[in-house]
């Protein structure tokens, strides 16, 4: 593993020691500090190498290797006891901190051989007897190594009642574990007794983040998730389990922790998001270095796969070691195994049954709840599995006769019924087999009759995945098929198909609209032409041909959008209308009638298309076919919300919906309802719903293949739930995305997945975790600066970098992000962005630095000078306040910050004349008002002249008086108010 250049002294093994202690805990921090304790060692210095060895055993300890850890303190402790003899002339090594670290590692030391089997209980004991002696000799208080103590003795399953209250009953000092453990350690020991109630009162300070370290509140979380489940707060459990899982996902030092929201999730109905949640965790198999983690992991690992087993998913593929492919049911059985000898290990140790016991009790658990809703991308186990194609549920029951099933699939398809693809799907499953040998049944036909049969379904399907070409392609074949069987009429409506799906081809070009109409109407003169050559068409094929020309003119308007199409496009429904009526064609009947609806909506004439519907719901209630009936609802619930009537739209869709539940999954365009449903729960201020049927419609197009719009669709979901403040469950869902297989294999567009991680680096911001969401603006900004035909999006994104790493204090970092900003910002303007961008890192410069910063901070405000003076060079218009008038707020600011008063009072004047004074209905009164406050306190406290700033403070406040803007009176008020208290 390469590494950075050694330390050729002692000041850069300092620098590089920091620098490995913002790196995570892992496998590249480890290597780091072994290399650094090798380079200590070489200066033949003792402050260095504690140090070095200090930061080693740290990341041994985070990094979950638990038998080094110690070896390590053994050194620190010889060094320390030598220390008097060997270093005579520097007799401080162990300065007042780093003999606090020392003494504070005996419980790392205590923890480390508590998780290793191999050693005996006698050597914990003696390590205790030893940390005892040594905090004597030390003369500090004793209650660590009591707490040491009853954590031994709950770990071997020992009677803790003593052990507790000699520890519990004494006081805290300052080598006790920090507050947030303590509260955790004895949480559980309640939750051990059974006290639900008790263990949580005891946890809730620090589930409630008042109380954190470096493993709480993740710790507690894990612990609690179930007993909060016990006593009925699943809302909280359910906000605790994605807020703590994100806290120790893929984490080897809290793989114990992962295993319990393993058994959470296993526990509350949601086994797919267990599954999902192991995928993303499958690297704590190999690198969980610790027996007693691995064991807490395993189990939790086999009381979700048990579950899924039991609920007949056995071979459901699933993450698990390396080196093979796994099902449900053979990991299982690995990891029963595995788990079960390293529980035998402990015990025979300890010389107790406690943690077999304590395994048992845990996969024994029943679940606590059928179902809970943990995230906003909910799925079920049969939708865990990949499949080459869906398998649609069928309302009529498979016919044991192979001429029966034939006949069957070909009636039903006659009418266009849902059930007939479940048909057509057992049929090729049949055709497919070797062993298959074809009826010798007249009213059957021979087989290449059937063959044609399956290919034109085929390509019927490909059609409904806009799968053009190859739809076009299989109708070819299947016409050809149909000549070969003597079936023309057939062979004639294959080959109209083939017309339609090749006019269907998207065009390319600025005039692809034009050239796309052009072939529509190509493909219906084409069609007009085959209907009139082709003799002896039945009813229902006849029909299908009508059907299909004005489909084709229906698009044809639908692309153009040029009233002369309307009309002709209306004389072809009304023909298939006529045919249908004369033959009793009700599903034609009803698709005339639709696509006459659809073509009064594209032509503008809602009202017209609204009477069209009414008029066929009515029939379809009485005739049928029923299945119609969702397509109908859904096309009247979109109209409504044309005519902005979003109340009405919501139950004609919400109805669509609870009838499509009757049909085969692909019946009706499920996806499309909910999607409509969205919109119409926007319009009518029902955001959380919109956000439910906005998740349900990108669940829908994954499972249809379509994943592009899926993804699509997921993004504005988790933009949504951001807008919404659900910020964990928006990450939870984007992170569940971006762990898709195809998203990792780089097989999504990438501005797509880029957008999903943008709108993730927001959430983690929103959120409130700063070195997270600056880590992913980073990366976005990195891999958008490629996009040479997008710069405007790469503006925009090193912008919101710049400003994130400027909140770190990261600015020479930040300086160079909002370089790239504003380079890309020259070839695709983006004023407004860029200017917040520099004023937001020119005043976070100047507060954090002061006069230090004063200087790069006016830079920031001399670039945003000019992005304003582009601006108004190009007429722009901002759409808050003037970029001039903010300019030169931030100029009074910045200038405060660094001390330079007078600049600042100057620069802000400048803001108020340019921002006027407010009116009545003024918008911008807030606005004045802080500036004016600002101002003032310039004026009056750090100029020391209270005089003129009262008197601008009064005319400020009499001024939004009489404009009746009292709410932004009260700082003006406020201020004054000091101001003549110190006068």
């Amino acid at each position: 593993m390469p590494t950075a250049p050694h330390p050729q002294n002692t000041d850069e093994l300092f620098q590089a020691l920091q620098e490995n202690d913002r790196r995570p805990y892992g496998r590249t921090r480890t290597v780091t500090a072994e290399e650094l304790v090798d380079v200590a060692e070489q200066f033949e210095e003792p402050v260095p190498l504690v140090h070095a060895l200090l930061e080693l055993q740290e990341a041994y300890t985070y990094g979950s290797e638990p038998r080094k850890s110690p070896v390590v303190f053994a050194r620190l402790l010889t060094l320390f006891d030598e220390q008097p003899d060997v270093f005579d002339e520097q007799p401080d090594v162990f300065d007042e901190r780093l003999r606090h670290m020392l003494f504070w590692r005996f419980k790392w030391v205590a923890n480390a051989l508590r998780q290793l089997p191999e050693i005996p209980v006698t050597s914990l004991r003696q390590w205790l007897t030893e940390m005892r002696d040594r905090y004597e000799k030390a003369d500090l208080g004793l209650q660590p190594y009591y707490g040491q103590a009853y954590q031994l003795a709950a770990h071997v399953g020992e009677d803790t009642t003593l052990a507790y209250e000699l520890w519990a009953g004494r006081t805290r000092t300052r080598l006790s574990d920090c507050e947030a453990c303590e509260i955790c350690e004895r949480a559980l020991y309640y939750l051990t007794a059974g006290d639900d109630e008790r263990a949580l009162r005891t946890w809730e300070s620090v589930l409630a983040g008042k109380e954190s370290c470096q493993e709480e509140p993740a710790r507690s979380v894990s612990y609690a998730l179930l007993p909060l489940l016990r006593t009925g707060s699943t809302d909280r459990a359910r906000e605790l389990h994605l807020v703590g899982y994100r806290s120790c996902r893929r984490n080897p030092s809290m793989s114990q922790e992962v295993g319990r929201h393993l058994e959470f999730c296993a526990l509350t109905g949601n086994e797919a998001r267990g599954l999902e949640l192991l995928a993303e965790n499958r690297n704590l198999f190999d690198e969980v270095d610790s027996p007693l983690d691995l064991l807490g992991f395993l189990t939790g690992v086999e009381v979700l796969l048990q579950r899924v087993e039991l609920l007949g998913h056995g071979e459901l593929p699933t993450a698990g070691y390396a080196g093979r492919t796994w099902t449900v049911a053979g990991l299982r059985a690995e990891v029963r195994g595995r788990a079960d000898d390293l529980a035998a290990r402990f015990d025979a140790r300890n010389g107790t049954t406690a943690h077999t016991d304590r395994r048992r009790r845990r996969l024994d658990r029943a679940p606590l709840m059928e179902t809970l809703e943990l995230t906003l991308r909910t799925r079920g186990l049969d939708e865990v599995a990949p499949v080459v194609e869906p398998t649609a549920r069928t309302t009529a029951a498979l016919p044991d006769s192979l001429s029966e099933l034939i006949l069957q699939a070909r009636t039903l398809d006659e009418q266009g019924h849902p059930d007939a693809p479940a048909s057509w799907a057992r049929l090729r499953a049949l055709v497919a087999a070797r062993d298959y040998a074809h009826p010798d049944d007249p009213a059957v036909g021979p087989l290449v009759q059937l063959r044609a049969d399956l290919l034109a379904e085929e390509a019927n399907r490909a059609g409904e995945k806009d799968e053009f070409a190859d739809a076009a392609a299989l109708h070819e074949e299947a016409a050809a098929l149909y000549d070969d069987a003597g079936e023309s009429g057939h062979a004639a409506l294959s080959r109209a198909c083939a017309l339609l799906a090749t006019a269907e081809i998207p065009a390319e070009g600025a005039d692809a609209a034009e050239a796309k109409a052009a072939a529509l109407t190509a493909a219906h003169a084409s069609m007009v032409r085959l209907h009139e050559e082709t003799p002896g068409l039945a009813p229902f094929q006849e029909a299908r041909l009508l059907r299909l020309r004005a489909t084709a003119f229906g698009l044809r308007l639908q692309t153009s959008r040029n009233d002369e199409h309307v009309a002709p496009a209306l004389a072809e429904t009304d023909v298939l209308h006529a045919f249908a009526t004369r033959h009793d064609l009700v599903g034609q009947l009803s698709g005339a009638l639709l696509l006459r609806a659809g073509t009064y909506a594209i032509s503008g004439d809602l009202p017209a298309a609204v009477t069209e519907i009414d008029a066929l719901l009515d029939r379809l209630k009485v005739q049928g076919p029923a299945w119609h009936l969702p397509r109908t609802l859904g096309l009247r619930g979109r109209l409504q919300l044309g005519l902005r009537d979003a109340q009405a739209a919501h139950a004609d869709l919400t109805e669509a919906l609870r009838l499509a539940a009757d049909w085969p999954a692909d019946t009706i365009d499920t996806s499309r309802l909910h999607g409509d449903l969205a919109e119409a729960c926007m319009h009518l201020g029902r955001r959380d719903e919109a956000l439910r049927h906005l998740t349900c419609s990108a669940e829908v197009e994954l499972r249809r293949g379509s994943r592009t719009e899926a993804f699509c669709t997921y993004s504005n979901a988790a933009q949504l739930g951001l807008d919404l403040g659900r910020v964990e469950d928006c990450i939870a869902l984007l992170d569940s995305l971006l762990a898709e297989p195809d998203v990792i294999a780089g097989e999504v567009d990438d501005r797509l997945v880029a957008q999903l991680r943008l709108i993730r680096a927001r959430a983690l911001y929103a959120g409130e975790d700063l070195k997270a969401a600056t880590a992913e603006f980073v990366t976005v900004a990195a891999e958008s600066a490629g996009w040479d035909d997008d710069p405007g999006s790469h503006a925009v994104i090193a912008a919101e970098t710049a400003v994130l790493l400027g909140e770190s204090g990261e600015f020479g970092r930040a300086r160079e992000a909002a370089d790239q900003a504003l380079a890309a910002h020259a070839q695709a303007p983006r004023y407004e962005q860029l200017s917040n961008c520099l004023r937001e890192l020119a005043r976070l410069q100047a507060q954090q630095q002061g006069p230090d910063g004063l200087a790069d901070a006016l830079n920031f405000l001399t670039d945003a000078g000019r992005v304003a003076d582009e601006a108004r060079a190009a007429e722009y218009e901002a759409h808050g306040r003037s970029l001039d008038t903010a300019l030169a707020y931030e100029h009074g600011r910045v200038n405060a910050y660094a001390g330079e008063y007078e600049d600042a009072l100057a620069a802000l004047e400048k803001a108020l004349a340019l921002l006027g004074e407010p009116g009545r209905e003024d918008e911008r009164a807030g606005e004045w008002a802080e500036c004016v406050r600002l101002a003032g306190a310039v004026e009056g406290l750090y100029l020391e002249r209270p005089a003129p700033a009262l008197t601008r403070l009064d005319a400020a406040i009499s001024l939004l008086t009489a404009l009746a803007h009292t709410e932004e009176t009260e700082p003006l008020s406020s201020l004054a108010a000091r101001l003549r208290d110190e006068e």
